[in-house]
């Protein structure tokens, strides 16, 4: 196993189905924060649905398809990034993120974000690395900005939500333009 300093008190590390009890535990205390953000099928209720999302991302990156990382800070699971998709042969993936309310504003999800971009661009010759995120989403827009990302373009009411469909921004960085 490994662990990546990401600040004197925070690090990243694999987030694996094992760890499944840590991450139901994160998702419990930030499920009202992230809800309007990310999509159902990532928010587990239960044991079950907590391995099987580790699962699933364990799956993907087996396969060479995605992959999830855990941020933790002092110890506690607050939060993570992710490859939502992961294609070598187009050269193309997807990274996300979530993040508890109480460890927003300290670069924490950038930082992370940096290190899976910055591998998947050097290490695994990834042309093309994507943001997408809710309009409104403020955080998640300054991240995608911080990471050097151009805004592509928006795709109106593309994704269904409790209080109707919301548009998506899509948020890219090229291979040449990137600048860990």
């Amino acid at each position: 196993m490994f662990a990546l300093p990401l600040t004197d008190d925070a690090e990243l590390r694999p987030l694996e189905p094992w760890r499944s009890g840590e991450f139901l535990a994160n998702l419990d205390r930030c499920r009202e924060h992230i809800a309007p953000w990310v999509g159902a099928s990532f928010v587990a209720t239960d044991a079950d649905s907590a391995r099987q999302v580790l699962q699933n991302y364990a799956d993907r990156w087996a396969r060479d398809g995605g992959g999830i990382w855990g941020i933790w800070q002092r110890g506690t699971l607050v939060g993570g990034v992710l490859f939502v998709s992961f294609d070598v042969a187009q050269g193309v993936c997807e990274a996300g993120c979530w993040l508890e309310a109480g460890a927003e504003g300290q670069g924490l999800v950038t930082r992370a974000a940096r290190v899976i971009i910055d591998w998947a661009i050097r290490e695994r010759g990834i042309h093309r690395v994507e943001w997408e995120t809710k309009a409104g989403n403020e955080r998640s827009i300054a991240v995608a900005r911080r990471l050097g990302m151009r805004r592509d373009g928006v795709r109106r009411e593309a994704a269904p939500g409790q209080s109707g469909r919301a548009d998506l921004e899509l948020w890219s960085v090229l291979a040449p333009e990137w600048k860990p």
